[in-house]
Parts: C-alpha cells; sequence; structure tokens
C-alpha cells in the first residue's frame, strides 16, 4: 500500500509541474489507448442511435455544450431532427445518449442509486470538492444517509425552523430600508445577487440550520464569504479553465492542474471544513444541553441520526460531507433562484403588483402552512422560476446494469429501425437536461420560453405532456426519484419568505428599464448577470413601497 501511495503522489506532483502541451499530449495518448481497448472489445449491446456529428476530434460536442450559455437550447433543437432520445460524441470518443422523453426520465430516475449511479468522474470531483455525502452515495450507504437526514427536511422540521427564516428575513428588510435611507430615502440601486440575496441564504441556512450566524448581512468578517466573493468577480473562464474542467469529469487526476478555479475551489473546500467542523462540535454541544424534543437544528438532527435506526449510524465524515453540501446548495441553487425571481418580477412590473396585491390582502405575515398553500399567485411565480430557471441545467447518470428503457414515443434508430424502446450496456452514459424538460415547446407549449405564472393556476395551464413529467410538481428542477433534492421543501419556504416580505414592503424595477438584457454565466454553478457588468452582478432599483 505504502507503494501505491508513494506512485499516486509522485503523479499528482508530474501532474501539477506539467505544461499544458505535456497534459494535453499525455491526455490524447490516453485517449488513443482508449478508443483502441474499445474496437476489441465485444459489440455494445446499447441500442445505435442517430444523433449531432461530432464537431472537435477531442472534445466530440462536449466543448460547445459546456460553453453554450443554454445547453438546453442545443437538445431542444436535436430532439427536434432526432426525436426524444439520442446520442451525442463526448470527450475522448465517449458517447451520451440524451433522454428527452418524460416516460424515458421517469423509468431512469425510478431506478437511481441502484440501476443508474453517478459517473465515476463527476463523483471523484464532488468527493474532492464536499465530501463523500448524499451526493455521492449510491445503493445502501445513499439510503441509509439520506434516511439519517431526512428528518430534518420534512415539513414539520421546516415548520419549527420558519420562524428563524423570518427573522433573517426582517434583517433583509432592514438592511434594504437602511441603504434607502442613506441614499436620500427614495430610492437605490442594490446588488440583489452578491450584497444581499446570497449573503441572505447563509445567514438564513446557518441560523435555521446549524444555530450558527455567519453575520454576512452584518458585514461581519468571515474566510468562507470572502472565498465565495472572489466567485462573484470571478471572469470568463479560460481556455485552460473549460479544458481542465471538461477533461475531470473522465480523468479526475486533471482536478490537480493549478489553475485559478482549482485553486480557489481548494480553498473554498478547505473553509468549508473548517466551519463544518466547528457546527458539527456545536451541534454535539447543543445535543449535550438540549432534550430530544427541543432538537431542531439540522446540525443537531443530523448528529442524533447517529444514535438511532438500524445500528449503522452516519459516521462523523458523512456528517461533514452532509454539512458542506448543505451549505454549498444554500450558497448557490437557493441564491440563484431568489435572485431569478426578483429579476422576473423587477422585468414585469404587472406581474409583481398583482402578487402585491395578494400579499396586502392577506394582510399579517404568513405562517409556514400559510405560505404553503394559502398564496396561490406566489406558489405560482415561485413554481414558474424553478421552471424557467432551474439551477442544475443537466443530470448526468450511468447504468450499473444492462436494462431496457421505454419511451413514450417511437425514435428512429441509426439503422432506420422505428423503435419504442432502447437497450443499454452496463456503463452506457445519460444525460437528463433539465433545461429542456422544464421549458421545451413540446412538453409546455408555445409559450414555453415566456414566464408566465398564471400556467399554474389555469384549469389547462399545465399541457398534458408536461403533466407527464414525474418530477417535483412537473418539474426537474429538484430531480426525481430517491437522488431528490433532500432540501426542496426548505429552499421553496426561503425563496417564498423572502418574497412574501421583499414585493410587500418594496418596489423592484432593473436599473436600465424592463428591457435590460441579462445573461447567464459561470460562478461556482450557472447564474444571471445583468450584461456588461463586471463580475456576476445583477444591479436592480429599489424603492420602498408606500401604498
Amino acid at each position: 500500500m505504502p507503494t501505491l501511495v508513494r506512485s499516486y503522489v509522485t503523479c499528482q506532483d508530474l501532474v501539477r509541474s506539467a505544461s499544458l502541451i505535456d497534459i494535453a499530449t499525455g491526455l490524447v495518448a490516453v485517449w488513443a489507448l482508449r478508443v483502441a481497448i474499445r474496437t476489441i472489445r465485444k459489440k455494445s449491446r446499447t441500442t445505435k442511435l442517430r444523433g449531432p456529428k461530432s464537431t472537435s476530434l477531442l472534445f466530440g460536442v462536449g466543448k460547445e455544450l459546456f460553453e453554450s450559455p443554454d445547453s438546453g437550447a442545443m437538445f431542444e433543437a436535436w430532439s427536434k431532427e432526432y426525436g426524444v432520445v439520442y446520442e451525442i460524441p463526448m470527450i475522448c470518443g465517449q458517447k451520451r445518449i440524451i433522454l428527452c422523453d418524460p416516460k424515458a426520465a421517469a423509468y431512469l430516475f425510478a431506478r437511481d442509486t441502484w440501476s443508474y449511479v453517478g459517473i465515476p468522474g463527476f463523483k471523484a470531483v464532488i468527493a474532492r470538492r464536499v465530501g463523500k455525502g448524499l451526493n455521492w452515495a449510491e445503493g445502501e450507504s445513499h439510503r441509509r444517509q439520506r434516511r439519517s437526514i431526512a428528518p430534518s427536511f420534512n415539513s414539520t422540521a421546516i415548520r419549527k425552523l420558519s420562524p428563524t427564516i423570518h427573522q433573517t428575513v426582517d434583517r433583509l428588510k432592514a438592511a434594504w430600508q437602511a441603504s434607502i435611507d442613506v441614499n436620500g430615502g427614495e430610492s437605490v440601486v442594490l446588488d440583489v445577487t452578491k450584497c444581499l440575496v446570497i449573503l441572505f441564504s447563509l445567514d438564513s441556512f446557518g441560523s435555521a440550520g446549524f444555530s450558527y450566524d455567519f453575520g454576512s448581512l452584518d458585514g461581519k468578517p468571515n474566510s468562507m464569504i470572502s472565498v465565495l466573493d472572489a466567485f462573484g468577480a470571478l471572469s470568463p473562464r479560460t481556455l485552460l479553465d473549460n479544458v481542465v474542467s471538461l477533461l475531470s469529469f473522465i480523468f479526475p487526476m486533471a482536478m490537480n492542474v493549478p489553475t485559478w478555479r482549482n485553486k480557489m475551489l481548494d480553498k473554498l473546500r478547505e473553509q468549508m471544513s473548517e466551519i463544518c467542523e466547528m457546527l458539527v462540535d456545536n451541534a454535539t454541544k447543543e445535543r449535550g444541553s438540549t432534550s430530544n424534543e427541543q432538537v431542531s437544528t439540522i446540525a443537531c438532527r443530523s448528529m442524533k441520526a447517529e444514535d438511532e435506526g438500524s445500528g449503522k449510524r452516519i459516521v462523523r465524515e458523512e456528517v461533514l460531507a452532509q454539512l458542506s453540501t448543505l451549505i454549498f446548495a444554500s450558497y448557490e441553487t437557493t441564491a440563484i433562484t431568489m435572485t431569478w425571481a426578483l429579476v422576473e418580477l423587477a422585468r414585469h412590473p404587472n406581474i409583481q403588483t398583482k402578487l402585491r396585491e395578494e400579499l396586502s390582502s392577506f394582510g399579517r405575515e404568513p405562517l409556514y402552512d400559510e405560505l404553503t398553500t394559502g398564496l396561490p399567485y406566489l406558489d405560482a411565480i415561485v413554481q414558474e422560476t424553478l421552471r424557467l430557471h432551474p439551477a442544475v441545467p443537466e443530470l448526468i447518470r450511468q447504468a450499473d446494469e444492462d436494462d431496457i428503457i421505454p419511451l413514450s414515443e417511437p425514435v428512429r434508430a441509426k439503422s432506420g429501425e422505428v423503435i419504442d424502446s432502447i437497450a443499454v450496456e452496463r456503463g452506457t452514459v445519460f444525460v437528463i437536461s433539465t433545461s429542456y424538460m422544464n421549458r421545451s415547446e413540446a412538453i409546455w407549449g408555445p409559450d414555453a420560453k415566456v414566464f408566465r405564472p398564471d400556467r399554474w393556476i389555469e384549469a389547462d395551464g399545465v399541457t398534458k405532456k408536461a403533466q407527464e413529467v414525474k418530477g417535483h410538481r412537473h418539474l426537474f428542477s429538484f430531480g426525481d426519484g430517491p437522488r431528490s433534492c433532500i432540501g426542496k421543501l426548505f429552499a421553496v419556504a426561503e425563496v417564498k419568505t423572502v418574497l412574501s416580505v421583499v414585493v410587500k414592503n418594496f418596489v423592484l424595477e432593473m436599473r436600465d428599464g424592463p428591457d435590460t438584457k441579462v445573461e447567464i454565466t459561470r460562478g461556482l454553478t450557472l447564474r444571471p448577470k445583468v450584461a456588461g457588468e463586471a463580475g456576476i452582478k445583477v444591479p436592480l432599483r429599489v424603492r420602498q413601497y408606500r401604498g
């Protein structure tokens, strides 16, 4: 074993010291070897499908997809030409099957973590960045980890945490009002992405989840915030960043190439680990001084799960990985959804006014159950934001056994045969595009690209085809099946609480008018930014609503 360790460390040192040409040459050689091995293997039993031709000898169509601001549009264009299932060429001669069919996607998701699993390269990235928690685990390990923390995210738990969420929203409201007052009392331009919404997400999840105050809204110094802010000011990726990011999914050792992005991600992991260690220690102390009935924070519940259940306890390493994953999700995915919701309300003053009327007619601040079911237009706006702007654009899985996947409509295979199912061999990689499924005209109708919350209220607003999508509320924004996002109820509660307070008390406008161009760019994940702004910024003009 020591010899293997030394060999691995030596390989890491070689990667770090190699030039870009050396790395590219080595990877091309590995690719050539892989191709040679594939040619002498037995013929694949996976159904041969039609699809777009490769545009790059090394990357297939992967580079275009990776750099595209809207990969869903590319998948939609290909589906119109090749049908609801097709294959695309990817890096190093690999093929991926694209499922644009709700029936096929539902079949795959229902068997997730067992028959279909994460691809090895992606799992290696997850392990390196946030640890071997729920997003990394498969099969029995995944079921055990999910069961251990599920009580932290059910309706009962979130109902108990909702007052804490609301307290943080009140601090957000006070921060906005203070900024307006300092600016003369009329209005102020605020970067809702960096300065407020993302900082709120951290403070809210820190307080509700861990009884820990990050102090983001109060401007407290925090080493993790500094690293996260660096991503907020991220300039466009270099060619090296893009190439290394692509290659890391096939060759995990590429994560050791010292690009700026990789170094920042390593710093972020270090800061996350330090904070999560502290959170676990705090949770251990809280458990010791609090009765079981009073345990409410997510950290405490996760630690409490170690003592219960089947005897297979969730270990400390897994708890740390869960907390890192949850903090990351709070910072990125929930904050992205909030930002998009505020942008859409600023772009559509009539929709904003209609929501304000619903909130004003309700009167007092709604409780958790009232936020869930008592404000239909608020619910429709959140649903439409999740539909049009999913935080995770694609979900990738690999078959762990041979299988037959049914289709809802026939397609023409590469041989010319018309088929209504596809045979897949173990190792076949699939992509389900959340962006495509959520806003495809074939599924959602001709206004699929339009922000129209009323579709969630009208009797026939959700098309019959969209109703075939088995995800949360006919969307794949939270995934589906055993791997669906465990924190979706918490995330929706946060977004609804923010919108209910903000829209009732403030008027939101795009700084440069409702026709301001908003682009999609990459921070840690895909995020909105106003065209022409440096970094990742969404400046909105905010003024107090005076009735």
